[in-house]
């Protein structure tokens, strides 16, 4: 049999090879374009694919797995050994990624002892049960079984977070007693310090770097570490980062091909073999977009993933595509013919309902004294309402909300008083109180942070953590309900009782081919959109971008129904389609 092994260089079958690889994540990417973007490495001159496995999309529910439709890793890894592509995979309970939560799935967060990425009981019960389920898939797909997959990663950036040598050593035999055979690696910051936290390289695991400049330098260090602890191993720049992810609010980020195409030479002058971050980018489809951290304020990411990669977010290519196919001197073969976006006929509103007046075809309410978390109300994503009555004595008062998470729109007596994000989170709110008040809080789940010191954080938990002071007094009695609109089929649209807060615009329309495309959001102000079910994800006026990818997948011929769930006093009337997301 035909063996994969890592000595002084990377062996198959005895022969040194370079792996040239590349990011595909096939869960932000529609299943019907995975053969076309692996097929497009091949065209670029790679001769591998790597991706994540992000846990919180195969075992959204605790104890309840998926692992078919956009999640059907088995069937991505097959393709790829179908087109004669070696593959990575990245099964570490941890991925970052830009991801909500760094992969970790948000029912994990109703366990008050739950401590993530440490060798703490409750958090190695969640893995381990998890493990022996993911690892029944890979397991039969690994090189050493007849499949594509040469190597696996323990963990991700431990060494950006922690030094618990035990914990990564945990995971490593979690992963060994559920039948990994493969050789194993680590990739961490090309710096001593995150080298040395991150690595297992005591336990002959390869330890690998990710940066996207100073090639010359970084790869010294990586040298320069290996020698320190004896090894003899090919040098890897896990993570050549070709472009970068983007904040609400802030200008879209690019890379320069000039900029790409000269760091590029360096790596594969210098004999690195890499694995380019990302090759084509995706879409953090429904609320999976991860979040940022800096100086203690939350920065959460946009729907869009584009990355700027190889190939954009709809598969269409940069002009770094083809700095990499004369980079890697690929082979002249006919080219693919390129995924096209269509403008689709522009669709006038159907139905319209508020969002109060339907919410119990959306979710049943749970009564407490205390506010409850989202995750102990729901699935953890999405929204909370939550609603009580407060008594008052026509006076001037002051309200004010503790630990709420992340963004809250305030109503009394049905009128929007106040909408609090980020640095206005939390101030008090003066308000005339009648003598009975009826109060709603929509609080929207952001994203949960990705990286760094805050991925342990209390703000973790979403929606009304210690309560709603009135005066100088807490209140207490609510009635709370988890809105993630996974399931809207039993709305009632003729309902029109109330006349403020979200509302629910429905637009059904039909089509007799299928196309991918852009919903353009740019008169819209706050919210998502579902396309037949299929949340697509978010949009907010901020932007950098104003516009939502539509893949054909969620698309049908014949009846269609998109609704969009509006926040803001905006009125959604029209739908228009572009070809392209700028």
């Amino acid at each position: 049999m035909i063996d994969f092994k890592i000595g002084s260089e990377f062996l198959i079958d005895g022969q040194p090879i370079k792996l040239l690889s590349g990011a595909v994540h096939y869960f932000r990417i529609a299943p019907s374009q995975w053969r076309y973007t692996l097929e497009k490495m091949i065209e670029a001159g790679l001769n591998t694919v790597e991706t994540y496995i992000p846990w919180n999309v195969h075992e959204p529910v605790e104890g309840k797995f998926n692992f078919s439709g956009q999640a059907d890793l088995v069937k991505f890894i097959e393709l790829a050994a179908d087109l004669g592509l070696y593959v990575i995979v990245r099964p570490s309970p941890y991925i970052c990624a830009e991801w909500e939560f760094g992969g970790f799935p948000a029912w994990l967060l109703r366990y008050p002892d739950m401590i993530v990425r440490t060798n703490t009981p409750r958090f190695i019960e969640k893995v381990a049960h998890y493990y022996q389920r993911l690892f029944k898939e890979l397991v039969p797909l690994q090189f050493t079984h007849g499949g594509p997959i040469l190597m696996m990663q323990v963990e991700n950036e431990y060494g950006s977070f922690g030094n618990d040598k035990n914990y990564l050593r945990k995971i490593k035999s979690l992963m060994e007693e559920n039948g990994v055979d493969v050789p194993l690696f680590t990739a961490d910051g090309g710096w001593q310090q995150a080298l040395q936290a991150g690595s297992l390289i005591e336990d002959d695991v390869l330890a690998t770097a990710n940066f996207g400049s100073h090639v010359a330098q970084n790869l010294q260090v990586l040298q320069s570490f290996f020698d320190q602890h004896h090894q003899k191993w090919p040098l890897m720049c896990m993570e050549f980062w070709d472009g970068w992810f983007n904040r609400w609010g802030d200008d879209v980020i690019k890379r320069d091909e000039t900029d790409f195409e000269i760091s590029l030479k360096e790596l594969i002058d210098h004999q690195a073999s890499f694995n380019l971050y990302m090759f084509r980018g995706g879409t953090n489809f429904a609320y999976y977009n991860g979040c940022s951290s800096r100086h203690e304020i939350d920065l959460p990411q946009i729907t869009s993933y584009d990355y700027d990669a190889i190939l954009h977010e709809d598969g269409t290519e940069n002009d770094k595509f083809k700095v990499l196919q004369t980079a890697l001197a690929a082979n002249s073969q006919p080219r693919l013919p390129q995924l096209i976006n269509q403008d689709l006929p522009t669709v006038q509103r159907t139905d319209q309902v508020r969002v109060f007046d339907v919410l119990a075809e959306l979710t049943q309410p749970v009564v407490s004294d205390l506010p409850q978390s989202m995750e102990n109300l729901g699935s953890g994503y999405g929204y909370v309402l939550y609603q009580t009555m407060l008594t008052g004595y026509d006076a001037e008062e002051t309200l004010q909300l503790v630990d709420a998470r992340d963004r809250v729109d305030v109503y009394l007596n049905q009128h929007l008083i106040a909408t609090q994000y980020q640095a206005t989170l939390g101030e008090t709110i003066t308000v005339e109180l009648q003598t009975t008040n009826h109060v709603d809080l929509l609080i929207e789940n952001m994203g949960r942070v990705n990286y760094g010191a805050r991925l342990l954080s209390p703000i973790q938990r979403k929606g009304l953590g210690t309560g709603l002071i009135v005066d100088r007094h807490f209140h207490y009695q609510w009635r709370q309900w988890a809105l993630d609109f996974c399931h809207l089929e039993k709305i009632d649209w003729t309902k029109h009782v109330c006349s403020y807060g979200p509302t629910l615009n429905r637009f059904k329309f039909e089509l007799g081919e299928l196309a991918n495309t852009y919903l353009d959001c740019q008169d819209f102000g706050k919210g998502i959109v579902l396309v037949n079910g299929q949340n697509i994800g978010k949009y907010w006026s901020v932007g950098p971008k104003k516009r939502l990818y539509i893949p054909a997948d969620f698309l049908k011929k014949g009846d269609n129904e998109i609704v969009v769930m509006e926040t803001t006093a905006c009125d959604v009337t029209t739908l228009n389609f572009m070809s392209n997301g700028d």
